[in-house]
């Protein structure tokens, strides 16, 4: 491919890029060559030098020095996320999971109706909003992004 540098009869410049310097010639002889600017189909070259695209990609040099990797996370964060998933753990570990129950069985316990326990499990944003309302403590657990990857 190559990239020509092309005015037309009215001054507008653009580039457009071509398979050779044949087909550049054929669709020009052609007017098939139009300015995106104007429509004109009567297109000259410009004086440069073409940009020649190779059929594949050159290595790049190798560097004399290693590259160190670069973290992705600072270290900050990474002790953040230990101690949120140990976090999680202990409360996940030391209490009962209820599922999708969990709104129904904290009012239960709040209503003294079953013994109070630890319990987990899923609630929506709007559940959760009307237990806290109710006087009934809850708290989501921290997420843990890794899990989800």
């Amino acid at each position: 491919m190559i990239r020509y540098a092309l005015r037309c009869g009215k001054g507008h410049e653009f580039e457009s890029w071509f398979p050779s310097f044949e087909a550049f010639e054929a669709q020009q002889q052609r007017r098939l060559v139009t300015c995106p600017l104007c429509g004109a189909t009567e297109i000259t070259k410009q004086l440069m030098a073409p940009s020649v695209a190779r059929g594949g990609r050159e290595a790049e040099p190798m560097s004399a020095e290693p590259v160190a990797p670069t973290a992705l996370i600072s270290p900050d964060d990474v002790e953040l996320r230990t101690k949120l998933r140990a976090l999680r753990t202990q409360l996940v570990e030391n209490s009962d999971y209820v599922g999708p129950s969990f709104p129904d069985e904290a009012r239960r316990m709040h209503a003294g109706e079953i013994g109070h326990r630890s319990i987990w499990g899923e609630a929506t944003a709007a559940d959760a909003r009307a237990l806290i309302e109710e006087g009934i403590e809850v708290m989501a657990l921290p997420p843990i992004l890794e899990d989800r990857n």
